[in-house]
Order: C-alpha cells, then sequence, then structure tokens
C-alpha cells in the first residue's frame, strides 16, 4: 500500500493508492491487461468493507481487501472486463452481489440485491447512493458518497465518465442517453471538488469536467 498522500494514479501491477477520509478508507487498484480500476471502500468505525468492481486477478483483489469484513461487492456494469474476479471474491468472502438489474444477466454470478436509481447501499456507517447512467450499458451505475464535514463528495463512476469524457457509446441515441443522464445526474447536483473515481485510468473531479460538457456534446462522444 503505498503511503505517499493519494493521487489516484495507479499501474498495473504496482500498489494500491490509499485515500483516508473521516469515516471511510478508499483504495484504488489497478489490474488486468484492461489496467481497470477496483476500488474498496472501508468504513472506519465498523472496519465493514465494500468492493467496487472486482475486475480481475482474484488474488491481487482478496489482496486489497485483507482482513477488512467484506460484506459488498458492487458491480458497475455488465461489461466483462469489470466482473473476472467476482466469482472467487463472492466464494471467498460471501460477500453479497449488488448491480443494476438491466446488466444483471451479464454477470457471472446471482445479483442477490439488485438496486435502481436513487436506492442506497451501506457500508458500515457510511451511505453510497446509486445514480443509474443510461447509455454505456442499460444498467450502467455511479456511487456518490457525501462524506461529513470536510470529507467532501466522492463519486465512482464505472465506465460511465472519466477525464475527458463520458465512456464509450454505440449508437447516437446511447451517447444522447448517457451525456444527458451524467449532465443531470452528475453534473448538476454535484459540487465542482466532487472527486471522481472512474473504472480505468486517473481520477478527476467535477469541477475539472465540467467547462468541457458542450464540447462533448457536440463532438458526439
Amino acid at each position: 500500500m503505498s503511503t505517499s498522500p493519494y493521487t489516484g494514479n495507479v499501474t498495473v501491477g504496482g500498489p494500491a493508492d490509499v485515500r483516508d477520509l473521516p469515516g471511510l478508507t478508499i483504495s484504488k487498484l489497478a489490474v488486468s491487461e484492461m489496467a481497470n480500476n477496483a476500488y474498496l471502500l472501508r468504513c472506519t468505525a465498523t472496519d465493514e468493507a465494500l468492493l467496487v468492481d472486482a475486475a480481475a486477478e482474484p488474488a491481487a483483489v482478496r489482496a486489497l481487501v485483507g482482513n477488512a469484513d467484506l460484506r459488498t461487492v458492487i458491480t458497475t456494469h455488465g461489461h466483462w472486463d469489470h466482473h473476472r474476479a467476482l466469482p472467487d471474491v463472492v466464494r471467498d468472502t460471501g460477500a453479497v452481489t449488488v448491480a443494476h438489474p438491466a446488466d444483471a444477466a451479464d454477470l457471472p454470478v446471482p445479483v442477490q440485491r439488485p438496486v435502481e436509481h436513487g436506492d442506497t447501499v451501506a457500508v458500515g456507517e457510511q451511505t453510497l447512493e446509486v445514480v443509474h447512467l443510461r447509455g454505456h450499458t442499460p444498467g450502467s451505475i455511479a456511487l456518490v458518497w457525501r462524506g461529513s464535514g470536510d470529507a467532501g463528495v466522492h463519486v465512482f463512476t464505472g465506465d460511465s465518465l472519466f477525464p475527458g469524457g463520458v465512456g464509450k457509446t454505440w449508437s447516437a441515441e446511447d451517447f444522447a442517453s448517457l451525456i444527458d443522464d451524467v449532465e443531470q445526474r452528475l453534473f448538476a447536483v454535484l459540487p465542482d471538488d466532487a472527486w471522481v473515481y472512474p473504472g480505468h485510468g486517473d481520477d478527476t473531479t467535477i469541477g475539472t469536467e465540467r467547462p468541457h460538457l458542450a464540447e462533448w456534446r457536440e463532438r458526439g462522444w
């Protein structure tokens, strides 16, 4: 684990980057040839933990979890590169699987808790808000944690929002759906300092990306 200040810059085969916040510790790990990000969220009061995207490399993901009490694994969407380690992690920990029902059939294990837009998922004493972002896949979701005090707002966006644009889509209709949802359900309601943790690559903030929304819409991707 890194002991340096959190940057969100991780590389496959390298250590997790760890962010200690009031109430929640966030650990980010890059895995697989697709450089997927897996995020472990641990409630500092209870040591209960939640994993966002058991993407690949089960041994590495299990090492990320360590001795934390993993209760839940949320899959942000159904694409294969985001859930290859899910069967092993669930088998080893007994964690409850969570995803949107529109993508549930694409996962390699049953979804024990389907979630819709506006639902919440607990990790110990902390709460994540589910945001449905339609377009990259029908059931893509983001997760928003609103920390108390100076902890700030943190959003895990899967492949729906990255530095420099929204996620890949395969039709004009899907792009319109995704850019509309991202604009209305993230940018319209989150502050500029909200930290964005995507499914691949580096982090960003809502404020960094906000000035480019019209540009993304104009270019169509």
